[in-house]
Order: C-alpha cells, then structure tokens, then sequence
C-alpha cells in the first residue's frame, strides 16, 4: 500500500483530547487504502520541563544523558498515541528511535540523520500493522546512545522517513492551516498559499517563518519530498493547507511570494578596521569560534587604507560578539578604532521566485519604505530574496506597506 507520513507537533498532542483528534485523523487516512508512518512531537511544553529539570540537576550536564532525558517527552506521545488508535481498532504500534533504528550521527543534542533502513517498520506492515508511531526528535548513535536532533527535530524526522519510503507526501500538522503570505497577526490581509517553492520555504523559513523547521526543508528539497502544511484543528480533505513542492508543480507565481521579518536583530559596525588582504577572515573566524550567528555583512568605504565593517547578529549574541572582537583587538588580530552596536534593529525580506524573471522587485520595495518614511540601513540580495535592516519601531509598517506594494493579498 502507498505510504503517508503524517506529523503532529506539540500543540497537536498537548493532551489526550488533542491526541484522540489527531488519531481520528490518521484513521481516516487508513480508511483511505494508506499505510501511514505518524511522526510525533513531545505533549506542548513537556520538552522544556525536562530540559529545566536536567538543568537544575546538573547545570554542567553529560550531553548524552541529557539525550536520554529530553527524548523521554516523545516517547510518552508515541505510546499514547498507538494505544488511542488501538482503541479504535486501527492496528497500530509505538517505535521509538533506537526501535527502527534511526541512525544518527553522535552529536549529542544536535545529531544529524544517517540512515533511516525500512527493514523492521517494514515487515510490521507486511504483518498487517497500518500505523507506525515513530517518536520524532530522536535517533541512535553509532556507539549506541539515544541521540536528539535539537529545536524542531520532529519535522525533520518526518521528511526524512517520508523520503526512506517513498512516501506520496509527509503532511505537517501544526496549530496553523498553512503558510500565509506575512504573519497575520500583523498584517490582516495576509493570505493563505496553496503552494510554494521549496526554494521560497526555505528562505522563508530561514528568515523567520516558523511555520517549518529549515533542515526539514533542507531535506525535503534534497529528496523531492512533498509537505503539506495544515491545521490540526480543522476538518481537512485533500485541498486543505499549503503544498510546498517543486516550483514546476506552480501554474501561476506571483513575482514575491512573501514577507517575513525578524524582530530582534541588532546592527554591529566596526569603525576603522585596516583595509587589507584577509581582514574579513580575521574578522569572522573570532567571531564564528565564538558562535556569533553572522547574517547580513557590508564594507563600507572610509579613508584611505581603513574600512569599516558592519554585520547583522541576533541581539542576544551582542555581548559574544563585543567580547570576540575585543579579544581579537588584544591578540593583535584585528585593529580598530570602535564598535559600534545598534541592537534596536529588525530585518524585512521580500521572497519569491519569481524575483528571477522580473526586474523591479527592489525598485519596488525601496519606493514602498520610502513613502512611509522609512530608512533603510543595511541591504543583502539573494537570486530569490531581497533584506534590509530597519529600526524595530517602524517593522510592523515595514510588513504591512510591502504586503500591499506587491499586492500579495491577490492571488496569481
């Protein structure tokens, strides 16, 4: 029979009334001639209630128990949610990852996916089971620990069993019905898309959306997965949510597809650094070994034989960055006159495809945060992407005045 993967994140299993929904709906799915992998998330607030227990435990932790602890909120789901469907006489039966097993690497809290083999889920099915409830976020070293995958591991699971059995689709249950064209919650105008890009998905994604984790997309683009994105909370049919697919499956395409933003960004600038050659390397080695999260980066030109240097990192990474370069500055790496913070910035992206074809795009953006009074500090472009860093006061106007310059409230 065809397989259907189907994962439900923590809101979706936040108690047993939630799980009995979520069951119903993979029911339904059986009744549809599918055999059906169901990929769970840990009850909602569960994982962080284990992580401050291990924290308060041991605040200098064994990676590999921490592993073992966090894991266990998956665990609970998958249980439960194999008894309910058992109880509605659905076959069904609970794997955890060592189970399958899940192959991972032995990076402990931030494994990656080895190898997923379909011999044993496989042979269930062939017995007559036709749900496997696979605890997501989790996977087995090869020195034999349990492994997580970090924040998000859960869909990142679910893409990569649907691609180790060559699902027909992996479809992402959410407290959302799919991927709006900006947060609705700022921009009531916001509309729901039928489809996009893996592309697009995966910038959006990366830039904020948090709709999909951006491994998952990763993955899902790699293998050709299809995702669907739907709400739990719904009643759905094969036309509800958000496909993300190959951009070849989309008739029409808007120019931008989307606007996403990302609050709490900050704007750091280092004045008067030597202008030569591997300043840059000697600029974002410190502050990669530092674990800064460096984005958007522009030199400036200053007086002769001097630049300045400004980057973009999250605004909680700003006192990790300040202490990197001062470092660097007293090991004599680096030499320059000041850093200068700005950590009352937020960044805007515009995102679409069709940004390849047609010219414009930033043209249009530009005029729209023009007319609004709006200045821009810092812009990054991409193939399918246009950035800038603004301050934080003007971002939801920002959202709302580019939503309607490129009229994304109107279908293709």
């Amino acid at each position: 029979m065809p397989v259907l993967v189907m994962k439900f994140g923590g809101t979706s299993v936040a108690d047993l009334a939630r799980i009995r929904n979520a069951a119903q709906k993979v029911k339904r799915e059986v009744a549809r001639g599918h055999d059906v992998i169901v990929i769970v998330s840990a009850m909602s607030g569960r994982t962080n209630e284990l992580v401050g227990w291990v924290e308060e435990t041991s605040p200098l932790f064994d990676a590999r128990e921490y592993d073992a602890v966090v894991s266990s909120g998956e665990n609970v789901t998958a249980g439960l949610m194999a008894l309910t469907l058992q109880e509605m006489d659905v076959p069904a039966r609970s794997w955890q990852g060592w189970q399958v097993p899940l192959m991972t690497t032995s990076a402990h809290s931030a494994a990656r996916i080895e190898e997923i083999p379909r011999a044993n889920i496989d042979a269930k099915f062939a017995e007559g089971m036709r749900v496997a409830v696979v605890a997501g976020f989790q996977g087995i070293s090869p020195e034999g620990r349990i492994t997580t995958l970090g924040r998000g591991g859960s869909d990142t699971t679910a893409v990569a069993f649907a691609a180790a059995f060559d699902a027909v689709r992996c479809d992402i249950y959410t407290d959302v019905d799919g991927v709006y064209t900006t947060d609705p919650r700022i921009e009531d105008k916001a509309r729901k898309l039928d489809k996009i890009a893996f592309e697009e998905m995966l910038e959006l994604a990366s830039l904020g959306a948090k709709v999909l984790q951006t491994r998952s997309v990763e993955l899902a683009m790699r293998y050709k997965v299809k995702l669907r994105v739907l709400s739990s909370f719904e009643e759905t049919d094969e036309t509800s949510g958000t496909l993300v697919c190959d951009e070849e499956e989309i008739m029409e395409q808007n120019v931008v597809s989307g606007v996403a933003y990302q609050r709490d960004e900050a704007k750091m600038t280092l004045i008067s650094v030597a202008d030569r050659p591997g300043i840059a390397a000697a600029i974002f080695g410190p502050l990669a070994k530092a674990g800064v999260n460096v984005d958007m980066i522009v030199q400036n030109i200053s007086e002769e034989g001097r630049t300045d240097m400004t980057f973009s990192c999250p605004v909680n990474q700003v006192a990790r960055a300040q202490k990197a370069m001062e470092d660097a500055r007293t090991s004599g790496e680096i030499d320059f006159h000041d850093l200068v913070a700005d950590t009352d910035v937020a960044k805007i992206s515009v995102v679409g495809i069709g940004m390849r074809s047609h010219a414009g795009v930033a043209s249009t953006m530009f005029d729209a945060l023009s007319r609004e009074g709006i200045n821009i500090k810092v812009i990054t472009t991409s193939e399918i992407k246009i950035s800038v860093l603004i301050d934080r006061k003007y971002m939801e106007l920002a959202v709302q005045a580019l939503h309607d310059a490129f009229e994304l409230d109107n279908a293709a």
